[in-house]
């Protein structure tokens, strides 16, 4: 009986585990934000660089550039939230642009502004 039990629980819980996968990728694939994105930051305060231009890639919602330090997402409503090294910015994208604001430091001095994107 004992055994009934746990073989009922084991297949309740792989069917469970095997729609929850199934629907994933639908759900991920479903990002209207994905794809190559141009951001260009603008320092409005502080001594870090006046401008500076990055390529991100949106995938699934998550957010990643080569050869750098990109941790953030998109969420589904265009809400940006990401950390690229030491600094930390926020905003929104709509379509194919985007905006917001930033800070972050150099050299240990505090620096922020502003960034926007457009997609390509």
């Amino acid at each position: 009986m004992r055994f009934d039990r746990i073989r009922s629980a084991l297949s309740a819980s792989l069917i469970a585990s095997a729609a929850l996968i199934s629907a994933a990728p639908s759900f991920a694939a479903d990002n209207a934000y994905d794809g190559l994105w141009n951001v260009t930051i603008v320092t409005k305060t502080g001594s870090c660089e006046p401008t500076a231009r990055y390529p991100l890639t949106v995938t699934e919602g998550r957010i990643t550039a080569p050869g750098a330090d990109v941790n953030g997402k998109v969420g589904r409503e265009g809400t940006v939230r990401v950390s690229i090294g030491p600094a930390f910015a926020n905003g929104q994208l709509s379509g194919n642009t985007g905006s917001g604001k930033w800070n972050g430091a150099s050299g240990g001095v505090p620096c922020s502004g502003r960034w926007e994107a457009s997609r390509q």
